[in-house]
């Protein structure tokens, strides 16, 4: 099943990945969240596993074309598709690691507009509306 994703960070007017396709390995059209979320996930690192390792002797400069690096500069991000880490993303770990981030308040979603704050929540995937997940940031200081 197909579903569009949208991220974005609080503070910035521009999504940090414009809308996506993503197609997750589901039927029905119900789901709770806990388990749409571990099934991006699985979709996620099993993309990323799948990515061929550049080696190079010397990073060697790879300049982009157009205006694209100040587009990877607004997202807080520059790279160049070079994978340097040679380790295989644990699909396991991850889902649990999404799992936690959500229950401590990393980030929030949204699905048209409706927030879910709890990973038994279901979600209707019929109706094929946007789903926008928003990283939270918290504020660092001390009290004095």
């Amino acid at each position: 099943m197909d579903i569009k994703v949208t991220v974005k960070q609080l503070g910035r007017k521009h999504p940090v990945l414009s809308e996506q396709k993503i197609e997750i390995n589901y039927e029905d059209s119900v789901i709770s969240l806990e388990n749409l979320l571990k099934l991006i996930v699985q979709q996620q690192v099993e993309e990323f596993n799948a990515k061929s390792f550049e080696l190079e002797d010397e990073d060697s400069a790879k300049i982009p074309i157009d205006n694209y690096l100040n587009i990877l500069t607004d997202t807080g991000k520059v790279g160049f598709g070079s994978i340097y880490n040679l380790k295989i993303a644990n699909v396991q770990k991850a889902q649990d690691n999404v799992i936690q981030t959500f229950e401590d308040g990393m980030f929030a979603v949204f699905y048209n507009d409706e927030q879910f704050e709890h990973l038994e929540q279901t979600i209707d995937l019929s109706l094929q509306h946007t789903f926008t997940f928003i990283r939270l940031t918290f504020l660092v200081g001390s009290y004095w």
